[in-house]
């Protein structure tokens, strides 16, 4: 029997065939999987720093002072001042202050002292010869408890002083002792007999009425405070 065979021209060819083939498919697989690759991820970009939140600002320590307050404070130590003072100058003797009140009648005492004025006086531990002052008539006298401002003019304590009105040739008949004196002369107030009048007067009344009115108006006399106001709280704060 008789078998067909190759020769070997057929055989190289085989061979190269064979080898290249086998070269295209490396070169293929090679390009496959470098495209297949999947692409590197994007670098994100950094991320923004965080707004620098600002820091609180600083309570304040002391309340904004309005002029209302520094008014109002103003007043009151205005009102305290008054009542110190006339507690310690012009507080009555009736009611245990070292203050009198004499008006002026006559004309004993021309041509310094006129009907009309007011004359303070206030009372002292020692009296002096050229003072001025206010006496009772001492009891027993029919004139005893009636009211003289006259000058001294001699005598002394133990004994009494002797007193003259400055427009009189000769003293008075009294001799006051200290019990007697109401005071010296302290302040001389001319025609205050008219400011007394105008105290009493209805006027006086209409314009103090007016005048509360007014400073309501103004706002000072209170009232609702407006939202945000601090500035009324400050004496409260301070004290």
């Amino acid at each position: 029997m008789r078998s067909s065979g190759l020769g070997p021209g057929a055989k190289v060819f085989g061979v190269s065939v064979a080898l290249g083939a086998t070269f295209a498919l490396l070169h293929e697989t090679r390009s496959g999987a470098a495209v297949a690759a999947p692409a590197p991820a994007p670098v994100a970009p950094p991320p923004e720093p965080a707004p620098v939140a600002a820091a609180p600002a600083a309570p304040r320590a002391h309340r904004r002072v309005t002029v209302k307050s520094v008014v109002n404070f103003a007043g009151l130590l205005l009102v305290l001042a008054s009542i110190v003072f006339w507690a310690l100058v012009l507080r009555p003797q009736s009611l245990g202050g070292p203050a009198g009140y004499v008006l002026v009648s006559g004309r004993s005492m021309l041509p310094r002292y006129h009907t009309g004025d007011l004359v303070l006086v206030e009372k002292q531990a020692h009296y002096h010869v050229g003072e001025v002052i206010a006496y009772h008539v001492p009891k027993g006298d029919p004139m005893a408890g009636d009211q003289v401002i006259h000058r001294i003019v001699g005598g002394d304590a133990e004994h009494g002083f002797v007193v003259k009105g400055d427009n009189r040739t000769a003293p008075d008949v009294w001799r006051p002792k200290p019990s007697d004196i109401v005071g010296a002369k302290l302040l001389r107030i001319p025609q205050a007999v008219d400011v007394l009048q105008f105290l009493r007067s209805p006027l006086l009344l209409a314009l103090m009425a007016a005048s509360l009115v007014f400073v309501r108006v103004l706002g000072f006399g209170g009232g609702e405070k407006p939202a945000g106001d601090e500035g009324d709280d400050w004496l409260a704060n301070a004290a």
